[in-house]
């Protein structure tokens, strides 16, 4: 009987929260290993659908890198990365276009299972706005996002279903183009004017010692978050998530959110409960 009412408790509890954030768009980007992992990722499905259910506007961005990198291997082809970017030829772009593809429809089905209303979107088509990522290199057919235009997206929210995007987009030409997905999920939060951006990942949040899993910072303002990249305590994979929050902070997004995708339930658990589990990153 204890924890059935508990778990009443925790229902209670998250009542204020749905309250605030009904009808709110929420930006999710979701990728990496965690996203090939299939214990995980049902339970983060599990949370969108209920984000959806409970009147929350969910926008899923998947990345696919692990996929993409299995299949050029398979074709005999290289991966190639320079500064955590994807170096991409003709030939790689295609396997980018035809696994994130996959990895999109495989993504709406396992939501339709549990449930949710669901719609895929290929972010190339007439979605996301890119230019040619500049870089002391050549990247080749590496994007740089510009923009996102939202009519087809706000159609899909405002039926009541779940919008899952590919990270790719197109110049003004009509040429398609790889491009980061926090990257994009920046651009698509800056142009729905999201409530809240959300970075999956597989590290508890920022952490104050890498080595020292009990440093984890539970709130950022953006200088903070600054003078921690100048101290260098921000390094590696989470530079580009933390240039992905700031640009989406100074666009006016309300929070940003950094979430340890493992940890089960951590998107109910961050946005429902008192504490939360992630860090969570504001303007100030």
């Amino acid at each position: 009987m204890e924890n059935i009412i508990k778990k009443a408790g925790i229902l209670i509890e998250a009542i204020p929260y749905i309250h605030e954030f009904r009808q709110k768009v929420f930006v999710i980007k979701y990728g990496g290993s965690i996203l090939d992992n299939d214990a995980i990722r049902k339970v983060v499905l599990e949370d969108i659908v209920f984000l959806s259910f409970v009147g929350i506007r969910p926008v899923l961005i998947h990345g696919g890198g692990p996929h993409i990198s299995s299949r050029i291997k398979e074709t005999g082809l290289k991966s190639e990365f320079h500064n955590g970017i994807r170096v991409t030829d003709a030939a790689t772009l295609t396997i980018v276009e035809e696994e994130l593809r996959k990895l999109n429809q495989k993504i709406t089905r396992e939501i339709k299972e549990l449930r949710g209303d669901v719609v895929g979107l290929q972010g190339h088509e007439g979605l996301v706005r890119v230019e040619k990522k500049q870089s002391d290199r050549d990247l080749g057919f590496v994007g740089e996002a510009l923009g996102a235009d939202i009519e087809k997206i706000i159609s899909i929210l405002s039926a009541g279903k779940i919008a899952v995007i590919s990270p790719m987009g197109c110049d003004a030409g009509g040429q398609m183009f790889n491009v980061n997905a926090d990257e994009t999920a920046s651009a698509i939060a800056k142009a729905m004017k999201a409530e809240k951006l959300v970075l999956l990942t597989d590290v508890k949040g920022v952490m104050r010692n890498p080595a020292d899993l009990n440093s984890l910072i539970s709130s950022l303002t953006l200088k903070e978050m600054e003078e921690l990249q100048i101290d260098q305590v921000i390094q590696g994979g989470m530079i580009p998530k933390v240039n992905a929050c700031a640009e989406a902070l100074a666009a006016g997004i309300h929070k940003v959110h950094i979430i340890d995708a493992r940890i089960p339930h951590a998107l109910l658990l961050e946005f429902f409960t008192d504490k939360g589990i992630g860090t969570q990153i504001v303007k100030e």
